[in-house]
């Protein structure tokens, strides 16, 4: 027994458990051997010889031998279990980023406390704003991630008794919230199924066979599945990007010394067009409500809001779709400039994948029947967020999404809280008469230059774009900007509608003048296929493209339809 007490401690330490690992089998090894020594004390001293022999019999001792050695097991399987088990590191702090905090702070304690309050403007009112500031110049530089930071904004205005309670939180119940929210889940189910996979690599087999063709077939692809798949950052990470690095694989096109054989381009052209794709569907990107909201908060709703916006977008951006896969081809150009194995690679795909399976005839029925309710809601008294959540109710019941798919979105629910936290001290401004104070302010400043609403429109369109090389996220600048820029637009005479559409039509376009400009452009940058100076050169260069497509084209088309 001593001998086998003696393997199992050096087992133990043999499997790393250290010094008082070791201790501590000795140590339950000593009261069974004291126990043994008082057995046979015992059994000397007893009067009864026979029983004496009897209890130290062969087999009694090579049963007692047996449970020593399964008692040692034991102790040397725990003993392997507890070295394998990774070791728990001690918790350390992760404190805000100094010096942005200090900048963001001091941003809003300079405008409270240093910078005078305009007559007529409430002390409320005023204090409400340097929070303001401060959170979106938090959002900019990054003191805490971004909900982290919009959360506390609003606690520093329930703190500091600047707004109430429900007046802070007002936000969370707006339609546009929890259509933003249902995006990122309407999307995972295109992800989840393998459907939006599917549809690309038809349009790889169609139009696949040159660089330039595999570029628009995925543009025409992704076309098809916007409407339905209201995140831009989804789609390009979930579907496109996959996609992209398995063709420039296939052409020998690798990040680094042949990213442009291949990859590079159809990176770059699926990014750049993904503006125009957002921006033909109210429901292409999950932002684009959010104008549409800041719009009916000043007054101004925008009638039969799916129609109305798609009416608006489907001309400049069919252009902006036909011109910018062109400019990059010009700009950025592939090596390879014919890919005849595409469509044949696409095909063999497509085969392997089989018929579509149920999951994705599941999808693709219920995206069918939300993007009617979509269209159709305004007429029936469905709202867009009601008609997502039909959606994504009837996936879950079909089996498509599970409850622990949405409660994994970790995006989706950390856009809501500083996505709602915006939108509600936003329309709290508005609410305390500061918005129409500074509108006025500026109109008045303008009408002294006898500038006319054309000449703000743009001059206001312009700021608006070379803004967003400060802002790490398109919806962040709508939320934070947008009320403002409609309030000052509208009160220099500009149409609202026209207003009211072309502040989130430009929110999309530049999302991929830097490679934090959106969610689609880290997505795409991250790849590793071009360079950051590509990213500010191609995205200078189709960034005020867009900007003359939809300035020019959309004003035409815009006077034809009788936006303005």
């Amino acid at each position: 027994m001593e001998t086998v007490l003696r393997k199992g401690t050096g087992l133990a330490s043999k499997s790393g458990l250290g010094a008082d690992r070791t201790a501590c089998v000795r140590l339950r090894a000593k009261p069974q051997a004291a126990r043994s020594a008082r057995s046979a004390r015992t059994a000397r001293t007893t009067h009864d010889a026979p029983q004496q022999d009897r209890r130290f019999a062969p087999s009694v001792v090579q049963a007692n031998t047996r449970s020593a050695r399964k008692w040692a097991g034991e102790i040397n399987a725990q003993a392997a279990e507890a070295s394998n088990s990774p070791e728990v590191e001690s918790p350390t702090l992760q404190p805000a980023k100094l010096v942005p905090f200090i900048f963001s702070v001091g941003l809003g304690v300079i405008i409270n406390f240093l910078v005078p309050r305009p007559d007529g403007v409430s002390r409320e009112a005023w204090r409400l704003l340097s929070i303001f500031v401060s959170t979106v110049a938090g959002l900019v530089v990054g003191p805490l991630p971004v909900g982290a930071w919009a959360f506390a904004g609003v606690t520093a205005a329930l703190a500091s008794k600047t707004l109430t309670f429900s007046a802070a939180f007002s936000a969370f119940n707006a339609d546009v919230i929890w259509l933003v929210v249902n995006a990122f889940f309407l999307a995972k189910g295109f992800v989840k199924s393998g459907l939006g996979d599917r549809v690309a690599t038809h349009f790889v087999k169609l139009f696949g066979s040159s660089s330039l063709g595999l570029s628009y077939g995925l543009t025409v692809s992704e076309g098809i599945l916007s409407p339905s798949m209201p995140s831009s950052t989804a789609r390009c990470g979930g579907v496109y990007l996959p996609i992209i690095v398995s063709l420039a694989k296939q052409a020998g096109s690798l990040p680094g010394k042949t990213a442009n054989k291949l990859g590079a381009f159809l990176a770059q052209a699926q990014l750049q067009t993904t503006g125009h794709l957002s921006s033909i569907s109210l429901t292409g990107a999950a932002q684009n409500s959010l104008g549409l909201l800041l719009a009916a908060n000043l007054g101004h709703a925008v009638p039969n809001p799916w129609i109305t916006w798609f009416k608006a977008g489907i001309v400049p951006g069919l252009v902006g779709l036909i011109l910018t896969p062109l400019i990059v081809y010009k700009i950025c150009p592939p090596e390879i400039k014919e890919t005849p194995e595409a469509p044949k690679i696409a095909a063999k795909k497509l085969q392997d994948m089989g018929p579509m399976r149920k999951i994705e005839w599941m999808v693709a029925g219920t995206m069918l029947a939300t993007m009617v309710l979509w269209i159709v809601g305004d007429a029936i008294g469905i709202s867009g967020a009601s008609a997502a959540m039909i959606g994504i109710t009837m996936q879950m019941i079909g089996g498509v999404l599970t409850w622990d798919d949405l409660l994994g979105e970790k995006g989706a629910w950390d856009t809501l809280i500083w996505f709602a936290a915006l939108v509600g001290m936003s329309a709290q401004l508005k609410n305390l008469g500061l918005i129409a104070h500074l509108s006025n302010g500026v109109n008045s400043f303008l009408a002294t230059m006898n500038m006319g609403w054309p000449a703000v429109f743009v001059g206001l369109h312009t700021a608006y774009f070379l803004l967003h090389y400060l802002f790490a996220s398109q919806t962040a600048q709508l939320a934070a900007l947008g009320a403002a820029f409609l309030a000052t637009m509208i009160g220099a005479g500009t149409p609202p509608i026209l207003a009211a559409l072309t502040i989130p039509f430009h929110t999309n376009l530049f999302g991929a003048i830097t490679h934090y400009a959106s969610g689609q452009a880290a997505v795409y940058y991250g790849s590793g296929y071009y360079d950051m100076k590509t990213t500010f050169r191609v995205g200078a260069i189709i960034g005020v493209l867009n900007l003359v497509i939809w300035g020019v084209v959309g004003a035409f088309w815009w006077k034809l339809i009788g936006i303005y």
